[in-house]
């Protein structure tokens, strides 16, 4: 199939484009790939969107990168064996990219490439995605947008999250206002919508990394699928109050974590069950208290990510919520592929140029633009 390569005049970009979003999350689930027709503004036709999921060895290689990244001081330093997994990443998500287009034919415009994040620091200016724009613009043949986080995180903002700009566009089809979204994936992060489409957005605290981990070191699966494990157990509310003692909590909004900020070590003594069970409910009291960082209760709380497919976590949610708490499906977006969708839109708007990040998202001085183009050179 003949890729159509990308024109920068500013005729082609008055126009949507097709864009493909690439999204591979700190729950190292795999990569999400989502094609999305958009002019990075008001106009967003969702297309198809597939999950590739982490072979165990993929995933395995990643947590030593996550390991070996502790240390980094330098967000140019690949030590150990963050270089080799560098390039075996963007080799897996070009290899997803041809598979994808290949069951879905389409002339792309440009990818938003998001890489694997192992580690955020924004408090020292720090932020490292793994994943090699240039490579993959090679291997695909199609112009490639990524590192979006990193200008934002130099100028002082948290670079992240990123994806508050695209829930806007999507929410324009909502009735309810303030009205929620709320993305569990490794890190949790919500943002709020106002009645006149402010912005405010934060990472609220851990999501799926802590209990995926968990369940990684006490039994054969690393998630608790279904909720299930979690569903046996009783949460020890003592363990929750030291958890919560973690100066994150104390932290105003706009603000970001990196997925090892928490110590699940105070569970060490819980059975798996239990564990489970406790790091759940903790997951859901910070969503839930994150409502007190927003200048007026949400009325609606969408839930996208894939914390949304755990019943007991849901379940938890509408215990702790005095609104509505919904999964994105029952108001017809993708809970799973709406990250990877951002990308694409994202990258469309560092094309025009347009503000990515904003003072009520990442606490950026005023709003940015960001990232990186590359494109082929085959």
């Amino acid at each position: 199939m003949r890729l159509r390569a990308l024109n920068l005049r500013r005729p082609f970009l008055s126009k949507p484009l097709n864009a493909l979003g690439l999204m591979s999350g700190t729950s190292l689930d795999g990569i999400d790939v989502a094609l999305l027709r958009t002019d990075g503004e008001d106009v967003v036709e969702r297309g198809p969107a597939v999950t590739y999921p982490y072979r165990p060895d993929q995933q395995a290689l990643l947590q030593d990168a996550l390991r070996e990244a502790r240390p980094l001081e330098s967000r140019d330093a690949r030590p150990g064996i963050l270089a080799e997994a560098e390039r075996a990443l963007t080799a897996w998500h070009a290899e997803a990219v041809a598979d994808f287009l290949r069951v879905h034919p389409a002339a792309v415009d440009v990818i938003g490439f998001h890489g694997q994040t192992v580690i955020h620091r924004p408090e020292r200016r720090l932020t490292v995605q793994l994943g090699l724009g240039p490579l993959l613009a090679d291997r695909t043949g199609i112009p490639v947008v990524f590192d979006l986080r990193a200008a934002d995180v130099a100028a002082g903002g948290q670079g992240a999250p990123l994806v508050p700009v695209y829930h806007r566009a999507l929410a324009a089809g909502l009735n309810e206002r303030p009205v929620a979204f709320v993305n569990i994936g490794g890190v949790a992060n919500m943002t709020w919508i106002g009645r006149e489409g402010e912005l405010v957005a934060f990472d609220t605290g851990p999501g799926n990394a802590l209990l995926n981990d968990w369940c990684a070191r006490h039994t054969d699966v690393p998630l608790d699928r279904d909720g299930a494990l979690a569903s046996r157990g009783h949460v020890a509310a003592d363990a929750i109050g030291q958890l919560l003692k973690n100066n994150f909590f104390a932290t105003a909004a706009p603000k970001s974590v990196d997925r090892n900020a928490f110590d699940s070590s105070l569970l060490d003594g819980l059975s798996p069950e239990d564990g489970a069970a406790t790091l759940t409910r903790f997951t859901a009291a910070t969503i839930a208290g994150s409502a007190g960082l927003v200048p007026e209760a949400p009325r609606l709380y969408v839930i996208c990510g894939g914390g949304r497919l755990n019943p007991t976590l849901m379940r938890n949610l509408r215990e702790l919520i005095q609104a509505p708490v919904i999964a994105a499906e029952e108001v017809g977006f993708n809970g799973d592929s709406m990250e990877a969708e951002a990308w694409g839109y994202l990258a469309v708007r560092s094309l025009k140029a347009l503000p990515i990040t904003f003072p009520g998202t990442t606490g950026a001085s005023q709003p940015r633009s960001g990232g990186i183009l590359a494109k082929p050179v085959k």
